[in-house]
């Protein structure tokens, strides 16, 4: 399952990645925002970033205008790794090295067509594990206090 969501600015991209997806028959679930009406994107960002976070959906899809607020709200919560891409082969690299489990779009930057190219990479590319898997684990430990790279 795929959390799904965007602000005002992403709307209308975020619709169009919701009937590609259905057309990859890929399931996702549409966490807002409701319309194109001003919406705040901390807000959206959260909400696809805890439904990644609780297991209840095993990647994310959020847009924003640049895809950057968006990112740093969901890059909050603990255990998301969000990730902006504006082409194909950060996307792949996000996936292969840095396991990224949310991917941010930003509306304003990239066309709906290259969104998709990029969210097909994307979804399509596989964690590699090894010497990348050490580096998320100190990651990991920066997020939970364990690791002091000063002392």
């Amino acid at each position: 399952m795929i959390a799904l969501a965007s602000d005002h600015a992403g709307f209308e991209m975020k619709q169009e990645i919701g009937r590609y997806l259905e057309e990859l028959k890929l399931p996702f679930k549409d966490l807002g925002v409701p319309s194109g009406e001003r919406a705040d994107y901390p807000k959206y960002g959260y909400l696809a970033a805890k439904a990644v976070a609780s297991g209840e959906c095993d990647k994310g899809i959020i847009i924003c205008g640049t895809g950057f607020g968006i990112s740093l709200a969901a890059n909050k919560v603990k255990g998301i790794r969000a990730v902006v891409c504006t082409d194909c082969y950060t996307a792949l690299l996000s996936r292969q090295h840095n396991n990224a489990n949310i991917l941010a779009l930003g509306a304003r930057v990239i066309a709906p067509d290259a969104a998709k190219l990029i969210i097909k990479t994307w979804l399509q590319a596989e964690f590699e594990g090894g010497r990348h898997q050490g580096r998320l684990d100190m990651i990991t430990k920066i997020e939970e206090g364990k690791i002091d790279f000063i002392n």
